[in-house]
């Protein structure tokens, strides 16, 4: 088949996923599967041959990262019910001058966010914000910034949440790799962002009358929030940073030890930086804390909870696997290159199509895990022929993935109601911040690319 019909199949399976999504409303995995399907037939695979490629791309993504999926969601699921997650927020919050607060909050977003799933995170955390916003008499919009930001800069770019995970294995490299790189360009990114959109606020950006939700009484909702945790006991503050760092610190050792000679296949290293490993600890640790915190009946409840939700993350990534393995088949990534006319020995046209796939995704179907998981697949096939990292190339994938959250993404109305604010004061409080997180990524890895391609 000629490379314009492979690029013209693989705009109509893109438009079957948006489409399957968006109209009847079917479950990602299962337009995601459907569009392999339409991939691989269209491609000239066969029928059989495309099903055994959607089974085995399946079971290839859940045997690399499917476990890890579902011990990072235990994680965070034992972390916020036994109150090791307010713990680590209050903590931040009081340790800092009031004009440092936002800075506090932002940071305790990006901390919770690493083992906790978004929405879970800004529903721990929001209570937190809206009694910070009424002790400095501060209004709820720079609140609710600060959280999103560094909320979905941890959950967007360092593992164990389901996107960071998966990209060394759709990619080809390290799991450390990306857990520094995410770690660095994280924690640069969240200073321009908020200041950026610390200015916007202080600029005029947000408006009381028409952005507020008046019907809405956020403390109120705070008041009995406050009632139902009171007398429940919480861990200390170093007690609950132990498993949220431990997969973090194990991976590190892991990296140091090889980078000063420590062979690559000694079971040190391989053991530390082993992902089940090391969110099997951290898991561990976090079942003990919760026998002692809540009982073992709760803890059991926590675990179970928590598998429920995994197995969303889990068939959206296993599916995302299809669709990858199908594509590979296909070879269609000299034929995207051709038919686009993107030269790989340029690195930041490469990195500006990787974010611009993530971005179409993202605004016409709202998922962030669908549309992150997508555009690495796709720049999967081209990576081989571009002179720079992988992990540029997934920055750059994962900040598109996440780029305009509108009113098609669940994020949207999670933060947006519980934060009491109506559809345009979602807008600029949820789109507007994280948009401007994706575009300050996007120059990160571009910079990054050019400065350190570690090729």
């Amino acid at each position: 088949m000629n490379s314009t019909m492979l690029v013209v199949n693989l705009a109509i399976s893109i438009a079957l996923i948006i489409g399957l999504i968006l109209i009847p409303k079917l479950n990602p995995m299962v337009s995601l599967v459907i569009a392999s399907a339409y991939m691989g037939i269209s491609c000239g695979l066969g029928v059989l041959t495309t099903m055994d490629t959607i089974a085995s791309g399946f079971g290839s993504m859940m045997t690399s990262i499917g476990l890890p999926i579902g011990l990072g969601v235990l994680l965070g699921q034992l972390m916020s019910d036994t109150g090791m997650a307010q713990k680590i927020a209050t903590t931040l919050v009081h340790a800092v001058p009031a004009r440092f607060v936002m800075w506090a909050l932002a940071g305790a977003g990006f901390l919770l966010a690493i083992p906790v799933f978004f929405d879970i995170t800004f529903i721990i955390l929001i209570p937190i914000g809206i009694a910070v916003a009424k002790e400095i008499n501060k209004p709820m919009a720079y609140v609710s910034t600060a959280l999103i930001i560094g909320d979905v800069i941890a959950q967007t770019y360092i593992p164990p949440t389901p996107n960071p995970l998966a990209a060394p294995d759709l990619l080809g490299y390290s799991l450390g790799t990306q857990m520094v790189v995410g770690l660095i360009v994280g924690a640069i990114v969240l200073i321009p962002s908020m200041l950026v959109t610390t200015k916007a606020l202080d600029a005029g950006l947000f408006n009381d009358e028409k952005d507020v939700n008046h019907e809405v009484d956020v403390l109120k909702n705070l008041s009995e929030h406050e009632a139902n945790r009171k007398d429940l006991p919480q861990p200390s503050f170093a007690l609950s940073m132990v498993p949220l760092l431990l997969p973090v610190v194990l991976i590190l050792i892991s990296s140091v030890l090889q980078a000063t000679g420590a062979p690559a296949d000694s079971l040190a290293v391989s053991l530390l930086s082993n992902k089940i490993f090391t969110l099997l600890m951290a898991v561990l640790v976090a079942y003990v804390v919760a026998w002692k915190y809540i009982g073992r009946k709760k803890a059991e409840a926590s675990a179970n909870n928590a598998l429920g939700t995994a197995g969303v993350a889990l068939a959206i990534t296993g599916a995302g696997g299809s669709f990858g393995s199908v594509i590979a088949a296909t070879n269609i990534g000299d034929a995207l290159i051709s038919a686009l006319n993107i030269g790989t020995g340029s690195v930041v046209s490469v990195l500006l199509f990787a974010y611009f796939i993530g971005f179409i995704f993202r605004v016409a179907q709202g998922s962030g895990t669908v549309a992150g998981i997508t555009s690495m697949t796709i720049m999967s096939t081209i990576v081989p022929s571009v002179p720079v990292h992988p992990v540029w190339i997934a920055m750059a994938c994962l900040a598109g993935g996440i780029s305009i959250g509108h009113v098609n993404d669940s994020g949207f109305w999670v933060c947006t109601n519980l934060s009491g604010f109506t559809v345009t004061g979602g807008l600029k409080t949820y789109t507007w911040p994280i948009f401007t997180v994706t575009v300050f990524t996007l120059i990160a890895a571009i910079v990054g690319a050019l400065l350190f391609p570690m090729v």
